[in-house]
């Protein structure tokens, strides 16, 4: 005779997509991998988990491929199958694309800087920790549940503290990785509290029933409801880097390895977006009305302060090259919050999302490629000034050019093509929700962003002092320049790519 606990045991299991979930677990598991292959591993042989860890990750991106015929959803609830925790749709797709496509030219990156660092930096843990951090930020985009999009966030972020801090005996590397600890644990202290509100009020933990039932809360609950979406705001706010929660970024994209920096920029973005989101457009539209206005303020000030703050970099100051790329990447985020907070005031919220994923798949890929070459010159110029960029086309003239093209693609210039198509598509995601104040501070924002991007560039051609030295670029140096580079100048031919991409159901 079956016990009664048996059909209830039945019923809890659920059947699991391995597809649907390939591309952060490969990530993961090629991580473990390196890390117990380190062991046994012969010092002048590291040199291998590397190339194993992009391997891995290039494998983790395929998998993207055959997840392109329709959405698919593993860990549903046994008695609503629309109900899951997991879910690879389209923005699903298109985020995890950003996320191990920058992982894996981060990884290129790493390969050269790894070999230049001369043991400063252990192989073994810095590539467990760069293939843990990309399977946390692959899996964040899929979580259709909170309590799973902040484990994501967090296995995205723990081993980015690790990396920023990993150089043996470097003070600046220590306190950057403190900074970024503090301010990171920070944001998730507030998330959570956030989160646990939300619960308290809803009882679940669901976004699409946190959407349902918030609309219904008990009016003993309704300030508690309140709070819970005002505090998990702020807490994804810290994430994405937004003015007044970006004091940490200069001084870490400068402690930490370059690669490093160039991965924070990118990756660390699109998670902290992708979880903004997933918490205002897919959890709570029914507040529109008080996320809405919060994020084009946050929009308004955060592309302001960021611009303003490189602007006021000075070219002879050291590390003002990455100093300049931490202050633009804060003035970009400004730009990547414009279509989310449009989101709340316009009747297509796919379409204004929409904008937000191909701004930050353009931004991606230049904003690497920027790094890529930034990576190359500070080999040879360890303090990586601007001023070090002067006469850069008389000793390397293709990386010149390919730079001149990533800085004319982030100000919005041509031949950068790609850069003008998506801040047009912001710009529009503004003017069609009636954001026009935002749009005017968005286009006085770009004219700003215009003189110190020309300013750079126009100093890669300038005569160079003195006798011009020649860069030799290692092959994966090379390859990420090359990818960024081709994938910068493709998409700048057919910039309408972009848009059919991320223009399908996101949602």
């Amino acid at each position: 005779m079956s016990s009664p606990a048996q059909p209830l045991a039945a019923s809890l299991v659920q059947s699991v997509d391995w597809l649907a979930i390939a591309p952060p677990t490969i990530a993961a598991v090629v991580g473990l991998v390196v890390l117990v292959a380190d062991l046994f591993v012969a010092e002048n042989r590291k040199t291998l988990l590397g190339w194993t860890s992009v391997a891995g990750l290039a494998a983790a991106t395929l998998m993207l491929l055959p997840l392109l015929d329709g959405d698919r959803s593993t860990f549903c609830l046994t008695g609503d199958a629309a109900v899951c925790s997991y879910t690879a749709d389209r923005f699903t797709l298109v985020i995890q694309f950003l996320v191990l496509g920058g992982a894996l030219l981060a990884a290129l990156l790493s390969v050269t800087a790894l070999k230049d660092a001369r043991k400063e930096l252990p192989e073994g843990e810095y590539w467990f920790l760069l293939l843990s951090s990309a399977a946390g930020a692959a899996l964040l985009p899929a979580s259709r549940d909170l309590a799973t999009l902040i484990v994501a966030l967090e296995v995205a972020s723990l081993p980015a503290f690790a990396l920023v801090g990993l150089r043996y005996g470097d003070r600046k590397s220590s306190e950057a990785a403190l900074k970024f600890f503090l301010s990171s644990v920070t944001a998730t202290a507030v998330s959570l509290m956030g989160i646990s509100f939300l619960y308290a009020s809803t009882g679940t933990l669901y976004l699409t029933q946190v959407a349902d039932r918030i609309q219904n809360v008990d009016g003993q609950l309704h300030t508690l409801a309140q709070t819970g979406v005002v505090l998990t705001l702020v807490g994804f706010a810290f994430k994405t880097a937004a003015v007044p929660f970006h004091f940490w970024v200069p001084d870490t994209y400068v402690g930490a390895p370059l690669p490093i920096a160039a991965y924070l920029s990118v990756i660390g973005k699109a998670v902290g977006f992708s979880g903004l989101i997933l918490v205002t457009v897919v959890a709570l539209p029914s507040y529109a009305d008080v996320w809405g206005p919060a994020l084009a303020a946050l929009a308004a000030l955060t592309m302001t302060v960021g611009n303003v703050g490189a602007l006021r970099q000075q070219a002879t100051r050291a590390y003002s090259a990455v100093r300049l790329l931490a202050w633009s990447s804060v003035g970009q985020a400004g730009y990547l919050l414009v279509p989310i907070a449009a989101a709340a005031y316009s009747g297509d919220a796919e379409k204004s999302i929409g904008s937000t994923v191909a701004y930050a798949l353009m931004y991606g890929a230049v904003n690497l490629g920027a790094f890529a070459v930034a990576a190359l010159v500070g080999r040879a110029k360890s303090l990586n000034r601007v001023s070090d960029y002067r006469g850069l086309y008389a000793s390397s003239p293709l990386s010149a050019l390919l730079l001149a093209f990533f800085l004319l693609c982030l100000a919005g210039l041509p031949p950068g093509i790609i850069g003008l198509f998506a801040k047009v598509t912001v710009f529009s995601a503004a003017v069609d929700a009636g954001l026009g104040w935002l749009a005017v501070i968005m286009a006085v924002n770009v004219v700003i962003a215009l003189f110190y991007y020309l300013q750079w560039t126009a100093l890669l051609f300038r005569a160079p002092e003195g006798e011009p030295e020649r860069h030799r670029v290692p092959a994966p140096l090379t390859a990420a320049i090359a990818l960024t580079g081709v994938l910068g100048i493709v998409l700048s031919g057919a910039p309408q790519l972009v848009l059919r991409f991320t223009d399908t159901a996101l949602f």
